[in-house]
């Protein structure tokens, strides 16, 4: 952006002014429309999902630049995506937008937005919507393709199913804290404080652990398979997946994975605190057969691990095998959930 541009503000250019400079990240032969049209393969369901943030709720300009709000926003969404097993194929983009904000802040606000879109698939910008709001918000609805034997859902786990977390949970929730209450983590080095920083600006949708799962599942093509992300907590996913499925868990604390940098500045129970509750980790929680689960996990790699098992109980148990802890019932009530006192 040039010098002249970058004093502007949004009410300076208006709504087709702000459109003619965003345009610029979308492919000129989709957008132009009333609507995009977008082709699948042949043998794919369509997957969509929407996602909101807004500012003050999700980000803010003390925790979050114009860049990371960008990327939080689409990764959010393709998170979804990859929870569902899909592959994405374009975003489009609705903002509401004082006439306050810096021209300047939008620009980057899609420059982000891009950045995580081109590193996944080089999903496009498809098209959107602008209008004047009292409050920045930005809803993104994105859509891809799955093939239906291959769709992940939260209705599909069994008794006896282990349960896979594809990284470590807390980081996000702990680099939120670090920019909110800079005292803290005062024994943290520079590199551990910008890496759990880094996890809630930059947070990875989990596009990349797909391919691995179907290369484990290939001769299980049928063989259903339950998940979703953990962005609201992992103690969340879990009781949703429990919920829809009609069925119980066990989680083996001392099992969930957690941040190196957390061995020297938490208790275990505030980095336990962070794991369940905290979410934004945006990994995948997934139900698979205990033999596949492990061949998974070693697939995966470091962080990856089985966190606990699906049981014939209407209960969501954390049990530490230490018997050091008691065991606790884990449910919705802790973890972040909007309107809520």
């Amino acid at each position: 952006m040039n010098g002249e541009l970058s004093s502007l503000l949004v009410r300076d250019i208006g709504e087709q002014g702000l459109l003619k400079i965003l345009q610029r990240f979308c492919p000129p032969e989709i957008i132009g429309d009333d609507a995009a049209v977008v082709s699948t393969e042949s043998g794919q369901s369509l997957v969509v999902t929407t996602d909101v943030l807004v500012d003050g709720v999700h980000f803010s300009e003390i925790t979050t630049s114009g860049e990371d709000a960008g990327w939080r926003a689409a990764a959010a969404n393709l998170s979804d995506l990859a929870a569902m097993g899909a592959t994405p194929l374009g975003i489009t983009v609705g903002l509401g937008l004082p006439g306050e904000v810096a021209v300047s802040w939008v620009e980057q606000l899609y420059q982000g937005m891009t950045q995580c879109l081109q590193r996944y698939n080089n999903t496009p910008i498809v098209g959107g919507d602008i209008v004047r709001s009292p409050t920045t918000t930005i809803a993104i609805c994105a859509f891809g393709q799955v093939n239906p034997l291959r769709t992940i859902r939260r209705t599909r786990a069994k008794v006896g199913d282990a349960i896979v977390v594809t990284g470590v949970h807390g980081a996000s929730s702990a680099g939120l804290q670090l920019l909110l209450h800079p005292e803290l983590g005062q024994n943290l080095s520079d590199s551990d404080r910008t890496a759990l920083i880094h996890a809630h600006q930059r947070p990875q949708p989990r596009l990349d652990v797909l391919p691995i799962l179907w290369e484990i599942l290939d001769s299980h093509i049928l063989l259903p398979v339950a998940g979703m992300d953990s962005s609201d907590g992992l103690a969340d996913a879990v009781v949703q997946i429990c919920r829809a499925s009609g069925v119980g868990a066990v989680i083996e604390r001392t099992q969930i994975p957690l941040p190196t940098q957390f061995n020297h500045w938490l208790t275990q129970e505030q980095a336990l605190e962070y794991a369940l509750y905290g979410g934004e980790d945006f990994e995948l929680v997934l139900c698979l057969p205990t033999e596949l689960a492990y061949a998974f996990v070693r697939q995966l790699g470091e962080g990856a691990a089985i966190v606990g098992k699906m049981i014939d109980r209407a209960t969501v148990i954390l049990r530490d095998q230490t018997e050091e802890y008691p065991d606790q019932i884990l449910n919705l009530d802790r973890g972040f959930q909007h309107f809520s006192h």
